[in-house]
């Protein structure tokens, strides 16, 4: 049974809305799938939830970054990637051809994160330098420089309709700014360890942040009031999490070396993806939606791992990094993943399925 499937289908979020970032892509809403016809006699079916595997190849390997790549994401319109590192420097890449376009610099320390804007114009970056940059991607500038944290910022994202900014810090606090005017709206004393990831629901109703203190925690937007609070385990450090995209689950990864599914509702875990190693650093899990209903993250294996979201069943396992694998992104149309690993290897890599040609 597929978790986002046959629960309760009532939802505050606008069910109309059809932007997605590169991170929440669009996925169909909870609808019980018709019922499967008996299966032939022959080979048992490739998985335990009767979808067939992906098939995913490596397409491109791109090298430039100089130091430990921290984040990989494609633009909502899934014409560009852009990949950023601890060089400081934001990278501008074609994933149908491999090629550099640009680079935005500009920070003086460290990358951890970026997001783009919903209509692919814009990006934010989040530096140790204290400060998050916002970037016309085109022109290559920066817009606007966001001063506020009194430390590393570590985290970013924007709201759907990219009226809103959200980023979190090694100082603890989650601030939402305004990025149109570069000013800080709100300031949440959230935790009292790094943040290590932010995101906003759909409607941006609700903020979801997780940090080193071990908690994951819900917020209220507009009041910045915690509406909940879930924790993973005294051995389960928290490390990234987020909305799934119909914003009724989330979806954590933690140092335990386990990719969780939360009903933020109940408080309750409804399925638990473990194979990989995931027991020092910050990796990012995220959905896949364009082929099956996949799970995909890096791993300190050097690997990337896909499970199906229903079974749980590890489907697909991409081998080529030479070192850990901490970033990884899938594309929003197109059966296509992107990920980039730290130190030694220093590569991006775009992977494809057999059998969907790129554009």
């Amino acid at each position: 049974m597929d978790p986002l499937a046959g629960m309760d289908d009532s939802s505050t979020d606008d069910d109309g809305a059809s932007q997605t970032t590169e991170d929440d892509p669009q996925v169909p809403e909870n609808r019980e799938p018709p019922p499967a016809p008996a299966p032939p006699p022959g080979p048992p079916p490739p998985t335990s939830s009767n979808r067939v595997k992906p098939n995913y190849e490596l397409k491109h390997t791109m090298r430039g970054h100089t130091s430990s790549i921290s984040a990989v994401k494609f633009s909502p319109d899934g014409t560009l990637l852009a990949t950023c590192a601890n060089d400081r420097v934001v990278k501008i890449w074609s994933p149908f051809t491999g090629e550099l376009i640009r680079n935005l610099n500009g920070h003086t320390k460290g990358l951890s994160d970026i997001a783009w804007s919903s209509d692919s114009v814009y990006l934010a970056s989040a530096s140790d330098d204290h400060t998050i940059r916002l970037w016309d991607v085109d022109s290559g500038l920066t817009t606007r420089v966001l001063k506020g944290h009194s430390s590393f910022v570590f985290c970013v994202n924007y709201n759907m309709a990219s009226t809103l900014l959200v980023s979190g810090g090694c100082d603890g606090d989650v601030r939402i700014w305004n990025p149109q005017k570069g000013k800080c709206i709100k300031t949440i004393h959230a935790h009292l360890d790094y943040v290590t990831a932010v995101h906003f629901n759909r409607d941006a109703g609700l903020i979801v942040s997780c940090a080193l203190d071990g908690l994951i925690r819900i917020w209220d937007t507009n009041s910045g009031q915690c509406l909940k609070t879930l924790a993973e385990g005294h051995d389960a450090i928290c490390q990234h999490v987020q909305f799934s995209p119909n914003s009724k689950y989330i979806l954590s990864t933690a140092h335990d070396s386990a990719i969780r599914l939360w009903d933020y509702n109940t408080s309750r875990c409804l399925k638990t993806y473990t194979g990989h190693v995931n027991q020092k650093f910050c990796i990012a899990s995220c959905f896949s939606v364009t082929g099956g209903k996949w799970i995909v993250s890096g791993s300190e294996d050097n690997k990337v791992y896909l499970w199906d979201l229903q079974s749980r069943e590890i489907v697909q396992v991409l081998e080529g990094h030479s070192d850990i694998v901490v970033a990884c992104a899938t594309h929003p149309q197109q059966n296509m993943i992107a990920s980039g690993s730290i130190e030694s290897d220093l590569t991006v890599r775009i992977w494809v399925d057999r059998g969907t040609p790129a554009q």
